[in-house]
C-alpha cells in the first residue's frame, strides 16, 4: 500500500443570481436539513438493511495477489581483514575484500485484485506486482481465489504512472465484475471495498465517498482520486471499490496514515481514469501522455500571489523550461503563470501537470499565460511524455567553493538588507564547485541571516537568478529589485532559485 502525504483541499464556492422581478426573500429560504427534505431522498421503507446479498455476488471475483521476489545485496566485508584473525573468519564466508560476496534472499508481497473477464484478466495496482526493493526481481506472481484455488499469473502490461497493472490467469467461466461510471459518484454515496488487508483473506468494509477529484501531490495524469472513509489498509491495494449497484467505480490504491493503519482516509483510482489504461494494456499497447518540457514551481498561493500581485489560486508557476523542448519552442518562459490549458482552468484539483499529461502527444495545447502581469496566449505541440525513470530529477551538487564572510574583499556587503542575504557573483569556478549547470546565471548566497524569512528558506550555495521575474547578476541589481517591490507595497518578492540541478520559485518576505 502506498502512502499519500501531501493533500491539497478544494474549496468550492457557489453563488446565486436573480432578476429584479423574482428577487427571493429570506422567508423563502430553508435549511439544508429542513425536516422532510432529507427523508425524501433517504432509502424507502423495505430497502435492504445489509450488504450481505451484494457481497455474496461480488466477493468471488475479488482475489489475493502475491509475488515471490529475489533480492540481491552486497554482503558486509570481513571486519577482521588485515588482522591475524582475517584468514580464519574468511574461511567461514565472512566476505573477502571490500563488501564481500553478494547475498541473495527471498521476499514476498501481498495485495488485492479483481477479475474483469470470464477468461481470466485481472486488474491490480502496479506497485503490488513490482519489485519491492533495489536489486529485487519478481520471480513469480500468484492469484489466489476466495475458495483458495491458486493460479500462476502472467503479467500482460503495467503502467507505473497510473499505478495500474493487468494480469492473466488461465481459466474459463471465472467469476468477474464490470466497471461502472465513476463520474456519477457523489460525495456521501455508500461504497463497499473488498480486499485482503494484511494478508487476512477476503475482507469487506463499507463507507462513503468522502471527496472527489482529490489531489495527493504526486502529479501527473492520474493525480485525481476518489477519497473514502471505508477502512483501507495494507494489502487492500489493487482491490475494487463498489457502488451499491455492484459496479467497480474505483481501484483502491493509497492511504493517508502516519502509522500505516487505517485512519479513515483512503484513495481509489476512479474507474473513468483507469478503464482506458486497462483497455490499452490488455491489447499490448503503450500508454502515451502529453509532455511539454517544463519544471513547475507550484501553484500561485497566498505568498506567491503577494509577490506577483496576483490573486491566489490562479494558475501555476513555470520554474524551468527545457532548452529545445516543446514549451521552449512554443515561447513559454520561466516565470510565466499558466492559468488555462485548452480552456480548462488550472486549479488546485485540476493541476497543470494533470491537464498537460492528458493532452494527446502531437496535439496542440493552447495555454493562457500571465507574463509580467500581462495576459498572453501560446500554442504548444505536446510531445510524448518520457518514462518516470527518465524524468527523475538529478539532485547534483558538490563542494561549496564559496568564500567565507571573513575572507576579505571577495565577499560583497550584505545585499538588500531587508532580505538579510550576503551574495557574490556567480562565476564559472563557483558554478562548478556548487554543482550548477554552466548556463545558470545570477548571484550565489554566501551567507543568510536566520532572523529573516529568506534566511530560513535559503542556504549557502543557492543561486538567485531573478527577483519577480527580473534577472539579477549583481548585488546592486538584487537590491534594486527588492527596493522596487517594497516601494510598490508588496510584502514579498518571488525569487527564482537554483540549488544543484533543481530550480524553483521561492517567495520570501521583505523585512521592514
Amino acid at each position: 500500500m502506498r502512502y499519500a502525504y501531501v493533500i491539497t483541499g478544494a474549496l468550492l464556492l457557489s453563488g446565486t443570481a436573480a432578476t429584479m422581478m423574482f428577487q427571493p426573500t429570506a422567508s423563502a429560504q430553508t435549511a439544508q436539513n429542513e425536516p422532510g427534505a432529507i427523508e425524501a431522498t433517504a432509502p424507502k421503507p423495505g430497502a435492504p438493511m445489509s450488504f450481505a446479498d451484494m457481497v455474496a455476488r461480488l466477493q468471488p471475483a475479488v482475489v489475493n495477489i502475491s509475488t515471490t521476489q529475489k533480492i540481491t545485496q552486497q554482503a558486509a566485508g570481513n571486519p577482521f581483514e588485515g588482522t591475524p584473525l582475517g584468514d580464519f573468519f574468511g574461511q567461514f564466508g565472512q566476505g573477502q575484500g571490500q563488501g564481500g560476496a553478494p547475498i541473495t534472499r527471498e521476499a514476498q508481497s501481498l495485495g488485492s485484485g479483481f477479475i474483469i473477464s470470464p477468461d481470466g484478466y485481472v486488474v491490480t495496482n502496479n506497485h503490488v506486482i513490482a519489485p519491492g526493493a533495489k536489486g529485487a526481481t519478481v520471480e513469480s506472481i500468484k492469484v489466489i481465489m476466495p475458495d483458495r484455488k491458486e493460479y500462476v499469473a502472467k503479467l500482460i502490461g503495467r503502467d507505473p504512472a497510473s499505478d495500474l497493472a493487468v494480469l492473466k490467469i488461465e481459466g474459463a467461466n471465472l467469476p468477474f465484475v464490470k466497471f461502472g461510471d465513476s463520474a456519477k459518484a457523489r460525495v456521501g454515496d455508500w461504497v463497499v471495498a473488498i480486499g485482503n488487508p494484511f494478508g487476512l483473506g477476503s475482507t469487506v468494509t463499507a463507507g462513503i465517498v468522502s471527496a472527489l477529484h482529490r489531489v495527493t501531490g504526486s502529479g501527473g495524469a492520474y493525480d485525481r482520486f476518489i477519497q473514502t472513509d471505508a477502512a483501507i489498509n495494507r494489502g487492500n491495494s489493487g482491490g475494487p471499490m463498489f457502488d451499491l449497484s455492484g459496479n467497480v467505480i474505483g481501484i483502491n490504491s493509497q492511504i493517508l496514515s502516519e502509522t500505516g493503519g487505517n485512519v479513515g482516509i483512503g484513495f481509489a483510482i476512479p474507474a473513468e481514469e483507469a478503464q482506458p489504461v486497462i483497455n490499452t494494456l490488455m491489447k499490448g499497447g503503450a500508454i502515451k501522455r502529453g509532455y511539454i518540457g517544463v519544471g513547475i514551481g507550484g501553484p500561485v498561493d497566498e505568498n506567491v500571489g503577494a509577490a506577483l500581485g496576483l490573486p491566489k489560486g490562479q494558475g501555476e508557476l513555470i520554474a524551468r523550461v527545457e532548452p529545445d523542448g516543446p514549451a521552449a519552442k512554443g515561447g513559454l518562459k520561466a516565470g510565466d503563470v499558466v492559468v488555462r490549458v485548452n480552456d480548462k482552468a488550472v486549479t488546485p484539483d485540476q493541476t497543470l501537470s494533470y491537464l498537460i499529461a492528458n493532452v494527446t502527444p502531437g496535439q496542440v495545447a493552447r495555454l493562457d499565460v500571465i507574463r509580467q502581469s500581462k495576459p498572453t496566449k501560446l500554442s504548444i505541440t505536446a510531445a510524448n511524455r518520457p518514462t518516470e525513470d527518465q524524468l527523475a530529477a538529478i539532485a547534483g551538487g558538490g563542494t561549496d567553493g564559496l568564500p567565507d564572510e571573513d575572507d576579505g574583499p571577495g565577499v560583497q556587503a550584505p545585499v538588500a538588507a531587508p532580505l538579510g542575504l550576503n551574495v557574490v557573483p556567480l562565476t564559472p569556478q563557483i558554478a562548478r564547485s556548487i554543482g550548477v549547470e554552466a548556463t545558470v546565471q545570477g548571484v550565489v548566497i554566501a551567507s543568510a541571516s536566520p532572523a529573516t524569512d529568506a534566511g530560513q528558506k535559503l542556504k549557502r550555495g543557492d543561486v538567485i537568478q531573478s527577483v519577480n521575474n527580473v534577472p539579477v547578476r549583481t548585488s546592486a541589481e538584487l537590491a534594486a529589485q527588492v527596493a522596487q517591490a517594497s516601494a510598490a507595497g508588496r510584502p514579498q518578492v518571488l525569487l527564482l532559485v537554483t540549488r544543484g540541478r533543481q530550480t524553483n520559485f521561492i517567495p520570501v518576505k521583505i523585512k521592514n
